[in-house]
């Protein structure tokens, strides 16, 4: 049994006082949870001073108590007291195992249960040292006291993981997007981004978290894809007798107050366009380019929660738990936009964006418990996510182009009109079994997604300088090298997986346990975009650049002998149609699969009290396909290519505990990476100033051809070493230090191609590529009450990393070739430093007024974002520096009131490139269509009740 080494421990306590003394043991067990060990439950021996907690295991124990009968009194907040009579008799131990119910008292108490159990730091902390994988989490009352709101805010701030600004990606470990896994429940999560693997956790806000891991180190339950961690997000679920509570909240940022905000016409407050079902060329010619006067820029919040259980006469229960919230976001941008490679093409050194963000996200579950050993969960998610970006380029007038017809030196200005929605569903089937000593625990999942880029509009004009005086015989023009410098775009992905899990827990004995499972997951995508472009027939001179509905009007549309002053263009017509003023087809369409199937085995060794040894061997077998039909390769623009294999991952995890509070971990795998659909697919994303595109070549050398460089290898080999020391000082103190390597064989990098267009794609950049670094921890109580609860407390971590990986000379491929002058050069995404550290004050209750104040700052250091090839320097993402204040107050059991000033250091948010000439300010794809802009500080307020 679990708790027989306590027995043992006790039993000696017992001799060494002379047999003249007895002992009380036992353990507590949930009965709203499948009979789980109840942590953090309170055992007085009533009429005396003696009590203690029980632990994660939910184990508790007296020592040393004189024969006789006591009252052993048994509590846990929201659940129902017991007390129950137990005799010491000397020389023994007397065992007392106790199930706890909840209670039909309160409805806040049952609220505050789950909370308790699931989302607090001490709980999570014991989760970790308790764990036998590394792993760290972070939960709901942690992101609540740090005023996160969303999953990505949660995993910036675990030791060694930093986020992107201005884009969803997540780096840990140096490591990016596809070196990462996402899952929600253990199940694997779509993405909602062409150009990422991992949705975009920015996406899950706080109200579906109960808490968010992040395992560094590999275990053979994980897809074989897995390198820098697998992020697992735990949703909320309940039970209880009943609660609702709602909040309502007001945000304003700084730079965006005060601004005449302006959007994209046809969109909605809540971010919902409604103009998908139509044909792209009918929305064009009903309806204009001019975007329209936006709100008031104050971001506003608004979001419930409910949950209700229901108790049957045959001991089985029925919970429902739901949530629902709403979110918006005005954030301006006043910076630069510069596209330069080898030389400057495009440069706007002043340009500004509107940007209005929401999110919608709607939960809800439904659990069965059928009885203490069988429960059926039911998990739905839905989540619509809009950006609408309005950008103006060379507001200045001093906007250059070296492709420009008029004037190369002056005045050329752009317009990009932008709405982006991505709606999820995530449908998800879970069941828990417990035999006498085999569980089993399986999922089935269902995710689809739709994202949408409807109608982007983009105008380029020349001579905007004009626009700036006051003379009326001076005016722009239309700026029109080819009929595609104003454009109308609309594009198209749909992401659809089913994916599935199951294991088989079997305990023989008391320190062995295996587990035998299997997962598997079979994802497609499906791409097309269709762009409309213009040609300017009447390029007089537009009078006013901002009303241009006036000009694209359909009686200036040009349907016969020049009587118009402009024609609508097409690149694919239809059989026996003009391209001209006439809808046409996808100008660029792929589709990907993968299937992936595996087994797998490990076995969780126990020896002696204090080692725990973790074999385990996976057996997966993956196929991968694409084909695609795009325009920028020609000729061979229309192909196909797959990859397949079956892969034999071994992997070791070792836990020994010096002490029962002193952890070391070691851990030791094989696993792999697995390019990515937007990698492979060499479909070419053109923003204001940068192009992004696959390479199929990541997949291997196609039959019977043979490249320079380009091996026949269409996934990376990865080794992975961890170490890791923990020292869990008290229930919530902390002290950690780690280490960790990794190699990767065949490493994929993001380099900008040297020629005139700077694509960047992604290559095969190397042999080898190799990371090390070091990990710290500390969680520290400063000062803390007289039941030993913080009310000062202090944590920081820190991650310093050395990378390194070789570069080939050349790389000739199918169709993309590039070079390297240097042989070596750090990873791309890895940034030598990452720090997050807060400082907590929790004052004693003032007469139920409890506040907390929180500070939270977060830095990473200079990375690289893409590699320079050729003569070209590597595009550097500039670190940053951010602090947060959070103020929460809660007034009575019922009410909150919460105030929040992020940002506070307002940084400047700048990508540039390395060049002979000094650095550059640049843009990136990664970011957003501005560089070296400030983002502003947001002040806030929320009000929240419960009833």
């Amino acid at each position: 049994m679990r708790y027989f080494i306590l027995f043992i421990a006790l039993l000696t306590a017992s001799f060494s006082n002379a047999q003249d003394t007895g002992s009380i043991v036992g353990k507590l067990t949930d009965k709203e949870y499948n009979n789980e060990p109840l942590a953090f439950a309170n055992v007085l021996i009533k009429g005396t001073t003696k009590g203690t907690t029980s632990d994660f295991d939910g184990l508790y124990g007296f020592e040393s108590l004189a024969p006789g009968t006591y009252i052993l009194q048994f509590s846990f907040v929201g659940y129902e007291t017991q007390e129950i009579p137990t005799e010491v008799v000397v020389g023994k131990i007397t065992q007392v195992n106790v199930i706890m119910g909840a209670s039909a008292a309160s409805l806040d108490e049952v609220v505050i249960t789950t909370t308790t159990k699931r989302e607090s730091e001490t709980a999570l902390l014991l989760e970790q040292k308790k764990a036998v994988e590394m792993k760290q989490s972070i939960g709901a009352q942690e992101l609540s006291r740090k005023g996160i709101g969303d999953a990505a805010g949660a995993v910036s701030k675990i030791s060694g993981v930093s986020k992107q600004e201005g884009s969803s990606n997540v780096y840990v470990r140096g490591l990016g997007d596809r070196y990462l896994n996402t899952t929600l429940n253990g199940l694997s999560l779509p993405s909602n981004d062409v150009n990422k693997k991992n949705i975009d956790l920015n996406l899950f806000a706080s109200d579906v978290i109960e808490n968010v891991s992040i395992s560094k180190a590999y275990s053979s339950k994980y897809y074989a894809d897995f390198s820098a961690g697998n992020v697992n997000i735990s949703s909320k679920d309940y039970s209880g007798n009943g609660f609702f509570d709602f909040g309502i909240g007001t945000e304003i940022n700084t730079n965006a107050i005060g601004k005449d905000f302006v959007k994209s016409e046809g969109t909605g407050h809540f971010g919902f366009y409604n103009r998908y079902e139509h044909d792209p060329f009918s929305v064009i010619i009903s309806h204009g380019f001019d975007p329209v006067n936006g709100e008031t820029p104050i971001n506003t919040s608004f979001g419930g929660a409910f949950g209700k259980s229901f108790n049957f006469k045959n001991g089985s229960k029925l919970s429902f738990y739901g949530t629902g919230s709403f979110e918006n976001d005005f954030q301006y941008r006043k910076g630069s936009n510069i596209d330069y490679t080898n030389v400057e093409k495009k440069a706007f050194e002043t340009s500004e964006e509107f940007e209005y963000g929401t999110t919608t996200t709607a939960m809800a579950s439904i659990i069965y418990k059928v009885d203490n050993n069988n429960t059926f969960k039911i998990n739905s998610l839905f989540v619509n996510n809009s950006s609408d970006k309005v950008g103006y380029f060379g507001i200045d007038g001093k906007g250059r182009n070296r492709d420009a017809i008029a004037n190369t030196d002056e005045g050329f200005y752009q317009q990009n009109i932008q709405f982006n929605e991505n709606l999820i569903y995530v449908n998800q089937l879970l069941g828990t079994h417990k035999f006498d000593k085999l569980d089993i625990d399986w999922g089935f999942g269902h995710n689809f997604v739709n994202a949408y880029e409807p109608d982007r509009k983009r105008l380029s004009f020349e001579n905007y300088q004009f626009a700036l005086d006051n003379d009326p015989n001076t005016n722009p023009i239309f700026y029109s090298n080819v009929d595609f410098d104003n454009q109308r775009y609309f594009q198209d992905i749909q992401d659809e997986e089913l994916n599935g899990r199951l294991n088989f827990a079997f305990k023989p004995f008391e320190t062995v346990k295996i587990n035998i499972g299997y997962n598997g997951r079979s994802k497609e995508r499906r791409f097309n975009n269709i762009r409309y472009g213009y040609d300017i027939i009447d390029n007089s001179g537009i009078a006013n650049v901002n009303d241009l509905n006036s000009f694209f009007t359909l009686d200036n549309l040009n349907l016969k002998d020049n009587q118009g002053t402009y024609e609508i263009k097409v690149i694919k017509p239809y059989p026996n149609l003009s391209n001209t003023n006439r809808p046409g087809q996808p100008e660029n369409t792929y589709k990907g699969k993968l299937d992936i199937y595996a087994g797998y085995l490990n076995t969780e060794i126990g020896f002696g009290e204090n080692w725990l040894v973790i074999p385990g061997i996976r057996v997966e077998s993956f196929e991968q396909y694409i084909e695609y039909d795009v325009i920028n390769l020609g000729v061979n623009g229309k192909d196909n290519i797959s990859a397949s294999d079956v892969l034999f991952l071994p992997s070791l995890s070792i836990k020994h505990s010096l002490k029962e509070d002193h952890n070391i971990r070691f851990s030791a795998s094989q696993t792999i990476s697995l390019p990515e659909f937007k990698e492979v697919a060499p479909f070419v994303y053109e923003s204001v100033s940068q192009r992004i595109g696959g390479n199929p070549d990541l997949l291997g050398q196609k039959p019977g051809e043979t490249y320079t460089n380009v091996k026949d290898v269409s996934y990376s080999k990865i080794l992975n070493l961890d170490l890791k020391y923990e020292w869990f000082v008290t229930k919530s103190e902390l002290i950690s230090l780690g280490a960790f390597y990794k190699q990767i064989e065949d490493p994929v990098n993001q380099v900008v191609a040297f020629d005139a267009t700077g694509t960047q794609r992604f290559f095969r950049t190397g042999d080898k590529a190799k990371i090390m670094g070091v990990e710290a921890e500390i969680r520290k109580n400063i000062i803390t009450n007289e039941d030993d609860e913080s009310q000062l407390s202090f944590g920081i971590n820190a991650t310093y990393m050395h990378t390194e990986q070789s570069l080939y000379s050349n790389i000739v491929g199918s169709n993309f070739n590039v070079s390297f002058v240097k042989d070596k050069e750090e990873l791309q995404g890895a940034s030598p430093l990452i720090i997050n550290t807060d400082i907590n004050y929790s004052p004693t209750n003032f007469n139920n007024y409890d506040p907390t104040a929180t500070l939270v700052f977060s830095y990473f250091s200079d990375r690289i974002d893409a590699l320079g090839s050729g003569q070209l320097g590597n595009v550097i993402e500039k670190g940053i520096p951010t602090l947060d204040f959070i103020l929460r107050n809660k007034i009575g059991e019922t009410f909150e009131i919460n105030f929040a000033a992020k940002n506070l250091l307002n940084p400047t948010i700048k990508y540039i490139r390395e060049t002979n000439q000094g650095n550059i300010i640049v843009t990136s794809p990664n970011g957003k269509d501005v560089s070296n802009y400030k983002k502003g500080m947001n002040i806030g307020l929320q009000l929240k009740y419960s009833f």
